[in-house]
């Protein structure tokens, strides 16, 4: 049941997601950008832990997730550190997502060549 929650909610999020690259003109950029906002916001008016607790990696994974993850660490290092939580906690909190898309995306780069568009 826990792998139909997380499916159900992480498509809605996607789904959401291809609703504005369909219908607005909006570029992915701004799009992706809005997400982590979104995620950000959520979590500080308390709506995104819940979800989270719901649907596990469905609500995590997506960029959402990435804004209530940053959003999480600050609140964790602002309580422990004071003023200068505000700096550090979000990349701590999302040190090991930032890494592994840097070394994947380095090993990635490795093995394929890129091909210039026609």
């Amino acid at each position: 049941m826990d792998f139909l929650k997380a499916f159900i909610i992480g498509g809605l999020i996607c789904v959401v997601g291809q609703i504005l690259i369909d219908k607005t003109k909006l570029t992915p950029a701004r799009i992706l950008v809005t997400f982590v906002v979104l995620g950000v916001f959520l979590q500080l008016i308390g709506l995104y832990a819940p979800l989270v607790d719901y649907a596990g990696a469905g609500a995590t994974v997506p960029l959402t997730g990435f804004g209530y993850n940053l959003c999480k660490g600050v609140s964790k290092a602002v309580s422990e550190k004071g003023f200068m939580g505000i700096f550090t906690g979000g990349l701590t909190a999302a040190a090991a997502g930032i890494s592994a898309a840097l070394i994947f995306g380095f090993l990635v780069s490795i093995i394929f060549r890129s091909k210039p568009k026609k």
